[in-house]
């Protein structure tokens, strides 16, 4: 089920901020409000990788965190994107390696975010953390 919890924006600025309770289908969803701000930022090169990324993080939500809650913010940079997924989970995202079996399924997402981005990471929240990712123009 996906809710969105704030109003879709009139007009188009540098930023996008919503709260979602994400579900199986909420990927689709945010991909396409990401490209419809690229497009109007004039950046819309960048799609195929941003959308990869944000996919992968709005799953990580559905797939391991309770209640599903979360808040995006897409973010028009000088440099190009910023996109931030915050949700109420305190552990960080998985990335295989460090001896765990490489073919585990568990942590292959990360490993798609840090192949189409620039840059990544998390930041630890009071309540939960924020993983981000940025795709330059």
């Amino acid at each position: 089920m996906n809710h969105a919890t704030d109003a879709f924006p009139a007009a188009i600025g540098d930023s996008y901020h919503m709260g979602f309770t994400v579900g199986e289908h909420s990927a689709g969803h945010m991909r396409r409000v990401l490209r419809m701000f690229l497009a109007a930022w004039d950046i819309d090169e960048l799609s195929d990788a941003a959308e990869l990324a944000l996919t992968e993080l709005v799953s990580n939500v559905v797939r391991h965190v309770p209640g599903r809650g979360c808040a995006v913010l897409i973010l028009r940079r000088p440099e190009g994107l910023r996109v931030e997924v915050t949700d109420g989970c305190p552990h960080p995202p998985r990335v295989p390696g460090g001896g765990k079996d490489p073919l585990t399924e568990d942590g292959r997402g990360m490993l798609l975010v840090e192949a189409v981005a620039d840059r990544w990471g998390t930041l630890p929240r009071a309540s939960g953390k924020t993983v981000w990712f940025e795709c330059d123009a």
